[in-house]
């Protein structure tokens, strides 16, 4: 297996190179809303910086279909999943100045000029959530329960999956979800990096090498440049990229999208790969949740004994993210469990009976003083406790109780701990592995 690295400006003809830069290249450059002057989009150092983000072109067919597709006019499906970044974070307004709508827009530009209305974008960024819960959503906001094929799938949880329990094993199994699919879309791996410099690729990218993936990282991009001088070489400063600590400002997006387009173009124009990722090969980290589901209150009933206690009451006020190119949010996990105070002991627990090998817990976090923590009881053992102000904000919370690699029939027990009967609390589904 060919693993062609690109880490030098001169690997890509200049010309190449512009082709994947999303903005037009005006000397006067754009205004930033974080009061920026200027920027230019067209230096040879601007091009060198992006070209750097090409850590792997990988295994270059799946890709290469796709944008012959696009280029056929046929339709094409462009998925994103990740965090807030992806989510479009820091960018105003942001379903139209993110990075995911960018470098869609750059793709429809570069290969479907005279018809973009065939390429379609599904946008499933969620904020605070790391692969552990991306990989139970894929199936809902990414395939549309079983409606879409995506031809080409970007995934970037690297600078959230510091709280995936499995150190990995989430992300390997959803990008071998993703991989596996029967139209086998091309998946490519993105690194965005915090202001601190810091992200998980060390950990992850070694995933990516090991399927030849096709992988673009923003830390080797910019973390060497923020910290020179013009005169040493700084293209752009922190200041410039980050909206703050954690997401990236208009600008930032945008260089996010360029580096993708510089994919694109990088692949567009190399020789066709005639082998296909080898799925064969052991993992990395892990695969055991490969084939999660998620359980809710929408389809528990038929696929486990539920009773909810009193978790009978459904929750409303819930995250909520601009999904695909919309300008509305919509709520996360609508069909959940929620809490509220009962009178009999033994009813106030929410009991789940399934056979499963692999389970997740997805509950709400809150700032709200109304929720408190609960107990989560693994066949009869007092297995984990679910406080849902560990971040003080709504969000979607997934949290690991049987990793196991043998089917067994599990009894899952939820109550309130001492002195928060009076709380509430909500259970937002379950991630399962039969």
């Amino acid at each position: 297996m060919v693993v062609n690295m690109v880490r030098d400006a001169g690997d890509t003809p200049e010309a190449d190179i512009h082709q994947g830069i999303t903005a037009p290249c005006d000397p006067v450059g754009v205004k930033e809303t974080n009061n920026e002057a200027t920027f230019d989009y067209c230096s040879p150092e601007y091009h060198k910086m992006i070209s750097q983000s090409l850590l792997n072109k990988g295994h270059n067919a799946r890709l290469k279909r796709a944008i012959q597709k696009a280029g056929q006019g046929e339709p094409v499906v462009m998925a994103y999943i990740g965090g807030s970044i992806t989510h479009g974070a820091g960018a105003i307004p942001i379903h139209l100045r993110s990075y995911a709508y960018r470098s869609y827009e750059r793709f429809k530009a570069m290969f479907a000029p005279s018809d973009s209305r065939s390429i379609q974008l599904v946008k499933a960024g969620v904020g605070g959530t790391p692969s552990e819960l991306g990989m139970i959503r894929y199936d809902r906001d990414v395939l549309g329960d079983g409606q879409i094929q995506p031809d080409i799938v970007v995934i970037e949880f690297a600078v959230n999956d510091a709280d995936d329990e499995t150190r990995g094993n989430c992300y390997e199994s959803l990008i071998l979800k993703a991989l596996a699919a029967d139209n086998k879309p091309a998946v490519i791996l993105l690194f965005s990096v915090f202001e601190n410099d810091w992200n998980l690729q060390d950990r992850l990218a070694p995933v990516g090498w090991h399927y030849n993936l096709p992988m673009v990282s923003m830390k080797d991009a910019l973390v060497e440049q923020f910290h020179k001088t013009k005169q040493e070489g700084n293209v752009i400063t922190k200041e410039q990229y980050f909206h703050d600590i954690y997401h990236p400002t208009n600008l930032g997006h945008q260089i996010m999208a360029d580096a993708l387009g510089h994919l694109f173009d990088a692949v567009n124009h190399a020789e066709l790969d005639q082998d296909d990722h080898d799925l064969r090969r052991p993992p990395v980290i892990g695969d055991d949740f490969v084939h999660v589901k998620l359980l809710d209150r929408k389809n528990g009933n038929q696929l486990a004994k539920i009773n909810p206690g009193c978790f009978a009451q459904t929750d409303t006020d819930l995250q909520m993210a601009e999904m695909d190119d919309h300008d509305y949010a919509t709520p996360l996990f609508p069909h959940n469990w929620m809490y509220t105070r009962g009178d009999r002991a033994e009813a106030q627990k929410f009991k789940l009976q399934m056979r499963c090998r692999c389970l997740l817990l997805i509950f709400k976090d809150s700032g709200s003083d109304e929720f408190g923590t609960a107990l989560i009881k693994v066949d009869g053992v007092l297995t984990k406790q679910a406080n849902p102000h560990e971040v003080n904000w709504t969000r979607c919370h997934a949290m690991l109780l049987i990793q196991d690699k043998h089917v067994r029939e599990h009894t899952i027990e939820i109550e309130m701990a001492e002195g928060h009967e009076d709380k509430r609390f909500t259970i937002l589904g379950f991630g399962y592995v039969s």
